[in-house]
């Protein structure tokens, strides 16, 4: 049964494990109540429950696929949003209608760093029980486009070092190799079997956690890690210029990368030196 139920819900996909919607729910409990009383109930016919199993998960997969084609139809078995806050103001007839109280709503709003109703410009309570706030212009967080200040992309932090071990894929898509790893770890005074994990963020700075949560971990300075950008990038236009077809690019990329490395050469000593 454990391996019927597996299988059925991999087909059901992602969102029974996730917020459910009435008609998920109501499938939900029943199929886990089939499925308990065909482990128990041994007398009965086994296949029956087989059987009952397949056909309350065709339902909801039927059901999903004429969603898909009508918003009526997935309207009113998924349900729609309501807004329950409006210019600062609670729509009292669209909560009452929701079943919600003020208690209720007051919790999610706290959820969501909202303490104050008047600070916020839109409520909008999903079908699937979320609340999703706006607060008003003047109460949001600033942001650097608000200041007109460009920042750099953020990358997905890439995973190098699992439980000892190290992850060549995670190394490679941030253009980095084994002997570069060797250094980092070496300059953070840790052996690579004493690694839990270690990720390289967007900087291309590395961070470990080791085994041992007692030993601390030397904070990464930053001479070193402008030396750990510098030759980042002289590996970044050395692939490029592999990587490219064009012979003006692959000449320009080649001839950066010669000059970062005299550059690299002439401030090694500065940025590695301790000095008072």
């Amino acid at each position: 049964m454990v391996i019927i139920l597996f299988l059925l819900t991999k087909w059901l996909g992602k969102k029974q494990l996730s917020h459910l919607s009435f008609f998920e729910y109501i499938v939900g409990i029943t199929i886990g109540s089939i499925a308990a009383e065909i482990s128990t109930g041994l007398e009965t016919n086994y296949m029956n429950g087989v059987y009952s199993l397949l056909i309350w998960t065709i339902i909801p997969f039927v059901a999903g696929i004429i969603g898909l084609k009508s918003k009526k139809v997935r309207n009113f078995i998924e349900g729609s949003s309501t807004v329950v806050i409006k210019d600062g103001k609670i729509q009292e007839e669209n909560l009452s209608k929701e079943q919600y109280t003020v208690d209720e709503l007051l919790q999610l709003l706290r959820k969501k760093n909202a303490f104050q109703i008047a600070d916020v410009e839109f409520a909008i309570l999903e079908s699937n029980g979320d609340l999703n706030v706006m607060l008003k212009k003047d109460k949001q967080p600033i942001t650097p486009a608000d200041l007109q200040l460009e920042v750099a992309p953020e990358k997905v932090p890439q995973t190098v070092i699992m439980e000892g071990k190290i992850i060549d894929i995670g190394l490679t898509s941030r253009g980095l190799n084994r002997s570069w790893l060797e250094i980092e770890l070496e300059k953070l005074g840790v052996a690579l079997e004493n690694v839990y994990l270690g990720q390289v963020d967007t900087y291309g700075q590395l961070t470990v956690d080791i085994y041992d949560d007692k030993i601390q971990i030397p904070e990464a300075k930053p001479r070193q890690s402008l030396l750990t950008a510098l030759k980042k990038c002289q590996a970044d236009l050395e692939t490029f210029s592999l990587e490219t077809d064009s012979e003006t690019a692959k000449q320009m990329y080649h001839k950066n990368a010669k000059k970062l490395h005299s550059i690299i050469e002439k401030s090694e000593y500065l940025l590695t030196q301790k000095f008072p």
